[in-house]
């Protein structure tokens, strides 16, 4: 898959995989920025990506940042539209510091990991009820 991409600063690096058989490709800082304890901060790309339509790009957390940085991807996965592509369409990565101290995010730092994937539309077929059983809900399996 090609996409288009924009960098905001030349010097920024186009993201990669970190390995040839990721899954993803790593999104880094294109700033230095300071994210204080217990706060969440928009770590910016550098980066608009236009992702096609029928898609939309999952961030993700690399495995090590939370263990090595204290930081977590803030809304869990953040999810790109394919309608967010414009030209100040920055990709930013949602970061919280669930430290108790501050953590410094140095330009080039890999923070997390992007990856497209499909998002079918979805229409509504509406009936009474379903002709599944009931499965109980959280832990019903054991």
């Amino acid at each position: 898959m090609r996409l288009r991409i924009t960098r905001l600063d030349p010097s920024v690096s186009l993201p990669a995989p970190a390995t040839g058989s990721a899954a993803g490709f790593d999104l880094a800082a294109a700033a230095d920025i300071d994210i204080p304890p217990r706060e969440i901060r928009l770590v910016g790309t550098g980066l608009v990506i236009a992702v096609p339509n029928g898609h939309f790009l999952g961030i993700f957390a690399r495995s090590s940042t939370p263990l090595k940085r204290g930081l977590m991807v803030a809304n869990g996965v953040g999810v790109v539209d394919a309608d967010y592509c414009g030209p100040e369409d920055e990709i930013r990565i949602q970061v919280l510091n669930f430290t108790d101290a501050p953590v410094t995010v140095k330009r080039g730092d890999r923070l997390a990991q992007g990856i497209v994937l499909p998002a079918p539309r979805v229409e509504w077929d509406e009936v009474a009820s379903t002709d599944a059983p009931s499965r109980g809900g959280f832990g019903s399996t054991g």
